[in-house]
């Protein structure tokens, strides 16, 4: 049978609160929406759901599916629909909130379960699949996603149209745990966290720091090329210069900050814009300095929710690749056309050459800075550059900046999986509200406008991205160790020294693995590291100054002189510029 995967999985999700309800009737029901890969639904009850249970929520899905039970729709008063849910508070705080004006609601009845929907759903269960759905897990979620809210229990199922696509998924999803950057930092020895001490910030080991600098140094050896000039910002400023910026009424909640013995309350810098209008608006400008690219690698603090922390993908503490890119009028639709073609290359030299864009447009907020006119123009502008140049981009209504809308950039890694990374964000208002200017060919002062640039974003973030869709298999020149250089004995040391001096005078990063452990025992763990070449050197290699070099995940070794070897790698760990 042909689904409509949407309504199945909406359908599902009543199927799986009717089946928590025979199995726990006391139980109070909040919501379940369909979501990409299957479904979630929120439960409140004094039981604590485990993945013990599954099972018996699984079957009991399975057997009400069997029953051919129809799904009836009833529209209803809004008295009505009060009195149906008088047991249930989530569903009578929402009626209490909701001004019907005199309009009719829509409930769907399954059985036992009725629940406030539009629906559409199917007709019967009998039209739903009973192998390809799975309880993948349950997680605290608070009631309207406010943490002064109750925590409700929130089961995720996952769920496709055939088995054989669950069963697709699921092997994906063994694939990415294998690939979790947390697994992966422990394995190759990168980095750890320390919750109790300092949630959502990275503890960076030797092998980990390297590859953060490594990254770091690729993308500004980049913008130097570009023409870019890099700064530095502090990283504790005043709280009116966050109020100045609107960002304190946007993000205050998120900020770490502190009060002065001189009663003055300073933050630590949640990002780098407002200390680059600083740099910008100190001195003269002149028209003959635009369009101006200036760079910052600013390490920033965010107050993230505890739930939300998630390895290197969400953190409190990260650094962003940050620049602002000053300009006229007249060079903005050339300059966010370079930009786009600068990130999109960057991606390319990591391995991303599938990038998608979206261009996010504003939403009514009381947090929107700038009038309707600015935004008209900017959301225009940001359009036009896209249509004149023939880019491909789907629209993201409300998804913009407080200060204006942007093109975000979206890349796909090797599990199929989309990663929203770079982005170009247009503003017209920051620059107002710091009263920025440069002297015009006319003698007179006008107002920049300014693009706000990541093309990594989150340096931490990129690197969990990285990290999964290689497996850890990086390429040789951002590895933090490339080469590891083991003897077969201790007989072989001074020859294994030997070659890892010649590699350190050539600029490869590596060491020798002196261990009193048999070569096979050092291999194995070398390759959990995810070294990416192993050089074995024993008597015939001495002898012959030569390497037998094993590859990450290839089982064929090589054999080579040592001096070839030393070029082949001063070669291979250059950044491709």
């Amino acid at each position: 049978m042909a689904y409509d995967i949407e309504l199945m999985r909406h359908s599902l999700a009543h199927v799986m609160a009717a089946a928590v309800k025979k199995l726990h009737p006391d139980v109070k029901f909040a919501g379940g929406p369909a979501i990409e890969n299957g479904f979630y639904y929120d439960f409140d009850t004094d039981y604590r759901f485990s993945e013990d249970d599954f099972a018996k929520i699984e079957k009991e899905m399975r057997d009400l599916i069997k029953s051919n039970g129809r799904f009836e729709q009833k529209i209803v008063s809004l008295d009505e629909a009060k009195e149906i849910f008088a047991d249930q508070p989530y569903k009578m705080e929402w009626l209490n909130e909701y001004d019907a004006a005199g309009e009719k609601l829509s409930i769907y009845a399954f059985r036992d379960f009725v629940d406030l929907c539009r629906g559409p759903h199917v007709e019967s269960s009998k039209d739903l699949p009973r192998d390809s759905f799975k309880i993948r897990s349950v997680a605290g979620a608070y009631w309207k996603g406010d943490s002064k809210n109750k925590m409700l229990q929130r089961i995720y199922v996952d769920a496709f149209a055939s088995k054989e696509e669950l069963d697709a998924f699921l092997k994906m999803q063994e694939e990415a745990a294998a690939r979790d950057n947390r697994k992966l930092g422990k394995d190759m020895d990168l980095f750890h966290f320390e919750p109790e001490y300092a949630p959502g910030s990275v503890f960076w080991h030797d092998k980990g720091y390297k590859m953060y600098r490594r990254l770091i140094e690729y993308v500004r050896a980049r913008q130097e090329r570009a023409g870019y000039q890099e700064i530095s910002t502090p990283a504790v400023m005043d709280r009116c210069l966050w109020e100045r910026s609107g960002h304190w009424a946007k993000y205050g909640e998120h900020n770490y900050s502190g009060k002065t013995q001189d009663g003055k309350v300073f933050c630590i810098k949640p990002m780098s814009c407002p200390g680059g209008m600083l740099v910008f608006g100190h001195g003269l400008r002149s028209y003959k300095d635009l369009p101006l690219y200036m760079a910052e690698f600013g390490k920033v603090h965010r107050y993230e929710a505890a739930g939300g922390l998630s390895g290197l993908m969400r953190v409190r503490e990260f650094t962003q690749d940050d620049a602002h890119i000053f300009c006229t009028e007249e060079q903005l639709e050339e300059e966010v056309v370079k930009i786009l073609k600068f990130i999109k290359d960057i991606y390319g030299k990591f391995g991303f050459d599938k990038i998608s864009m979206k261009l996010a447009t504003r939403k009514e907020s009381e947090f929107r800075i700038g009038s309707d006119e600015i935004w008209d123009k900017a959301e225009g502008a940001l359009k036009a550059a896209l249509d004149k140049n023939g880019i491909e981009y789907e629209i993201a209504e409300g998804d913009a900046a407080f200060y204006g809308p942007k093109i975000d950039n979206y890349l796909k890694d090797s599990m199929g999986r989309v990663w929203q990374c770079g982005t170009v964000q247009l503003d017209m208002n920051l620059p107002e509200r710091f009263d920025l200017s440069y002297v015009g060919e006319d003698g007179e002062k006008h107002r920049p406008i300014m693009l706000h640039r990541a093309m990594l974003g989150s340096i931490e973030r990129f690197m969990g991205v990285l990290l999964e869709s290689t497996g850890g298999n990086l390429p040789l020149w951002l590895s933090p160790e490339p080469v590891v250089v083991t003897p077969i004995s201790e007989k072989h040391a001074d020859y294994a020294m030997e070659v890892v001096a010649a590699l350190r005078a050539a600029g490869v990063n590596t060491r020798a693995d002196l261990r009193d452990e048999k070569v096979n025992y050092k291999i194995r763990e070398l390759s959990l590291a995810k070294t990416p070449i192993i050089a074995v050197v024993g008597e015939k290699e001495a002898a012959d100054k030569m390497v037998t070099l094993r590859r990450l995940g290839q089982e064929k070794q090589e054999v080579m002189s040592m001096d070839d070897f030393v070029a082949m790698m001063q070669d291979a760990v250059k950044m491709p510029l």
